[in-house]
């Protein structure tokens, strides 16, 4: 028997690691080399960053966040970060990724130096209790600190998303026509349990303010999946309703992909799952989006993050190579976050992707930027 479960164990590892270390179309293979042979592919030819300066927060560029977060960080002092809200368009998808990085600095720095970490949010919220921008960070630290801290479904859990549901009502009352503090609240209903029709009332506040906001869509998404409050027939629907109503320069269009990526197997048992139809149709969807999405949509790099993995995992090199060009060198997007280690996660993807580029004929001087 025990010899049954080896053959079975080896049978598994190599369906996940073959397509990885080997391209089967034209007898073009990829081979395991040490690092730093002559065979070996480097990423660093193509002006790549290393794995240990990958920047983990972001999922891509924002120079001004980046500057206010160093500030509040090393003073912690917290009126940079207000003025920087304040000036941040309320309807916008910046607005909504400024407060999750706030919130989820000030929740690392607990996490890192326990009962005095983030201690900038707390004045923040003491000495400017009227501020919106200040009640919507706090509510989406509180968010971020109950799945951080406590299992889902837990009393602690469970007070802390309670806690966590008031401020996002005071942060509503302070910035009326704000999306954010409803968004905040599809997460909060998510882990409370809402049952359907008390999601659809916080989703239909949240699309009365922002009807195209990807953010929100994809915080909506979560609830209908198949592993919290819906099913993959519904996450799905909810998806492709999405992407067919979504305008012309929509990364709406998308969001198919994301339904798809949350309902793909831990272990994949189908030869070329990821060259079937569905995985190529919602990988398409999404390619079109990037197409004609505006260069400074602020949740491009999202999407590209996510197509990087489908499309190594599908040995679309040459595709996945000209998204990387694109977003390297921040790595805070989905997939990679939920890997305890980012970086390494998404340089392990990026080198497959290099490495099956090179075996195929591909340069750095064949790679448009």
């Amino acid at each position: 028997m025990e010899i049954l479960w080896f053959l079975i164990a080896i049978v598994l590892l190599v369906s996940i690691l073959g397509p990885y270390l080997r391209r089967r179309r034209g007898g073009v293979g990829i081979r395991q080399v040490a690092p730093g042979a002559p065979d070996a592919a480097d990423p660093e030819a193509y002006g790549f960053v290393r794995q240990e300066h990958l920047d983990v927060r972001l999922p891509g560029a924002d120079d001004d966040l980046l500057h206010v977060l160093d500030v509040v960080q090393a003073t912690q002092e917290w009126r940079a970060a207000s003025r920087l809200l304040a000036e941040t368009d309320k309807d916008g998808e910046v607005r909504w990724q400024r407060v999750q990085a706030f919130a989820g600095a000030a929740s690392l720095e607990l996490q890192e130096r326990p009962g005095v970490g983030g201690a900038w949010l707390r004045a923040w919220r003491a000495d400017a209790p009227k501020d919106p921008g200040a009640a919507a960070v706090h509510a989406e630290f509180l968010v971020q600190q109950a799945w951080r801290s406590s299992s889902a479904g837990s009393d602690d859990f469970r007070i802390i998303l309670e806690e966590a549901l008031k401020v996002t009502e005071e942060a509503a009352l302070l910035a009326p026509g704000d999306p954010v503090p409803y968004i905040t609240q599809l997460a909060v209903a998510r882990g409370l349990g809402y049952s359907h029709e008390q999601f659809d009332q916080v989703w239909a506040k949240v699309i009365d303010r922002a009807p195209q906001h990807m953010g929100a869509h994809l915080a909506a998404l979560h609830y209908w999946c198949e592993k919290w409050h819906g099913s993959r027939e519904e996450a799905d629907h909810f998806a492709t309703t999405a992407a067919a109503r979504a305008p012309r320069g929509s990364l709406l269009a998308a969001l198919p992909l994301f339904a798809v990526y949350e309902h793909v197997p831990e272990v994949v048992l189908v030869q070329d799952f990821f060259r079937t139809a569905v995985v190529s149709k919602a990988t398409e969807g999404a390619l079109y989006a990037v197409h004609s999405a505006r260069r400074d949509d602020p949740m491009l790099a999202h999407v590209r993050h996510l197509l990087v993995w489908f499309l190594v995992r599908g040995e679309r090199w040459s595709e996945a190579m000209h998204q990387l060009v694109h977003i390297d060198g921040h790595v805070g997007a989905v997939p990679w976050t939920l890997s305890g280690d980012p970086a390494a996660e998404y340089t392990v993807f990026r080198n497959l992707a290099v490495a099956g580029y090179e075996a195929n004929g591909g340069s750095p001087v064949t790679l448009p930027r």
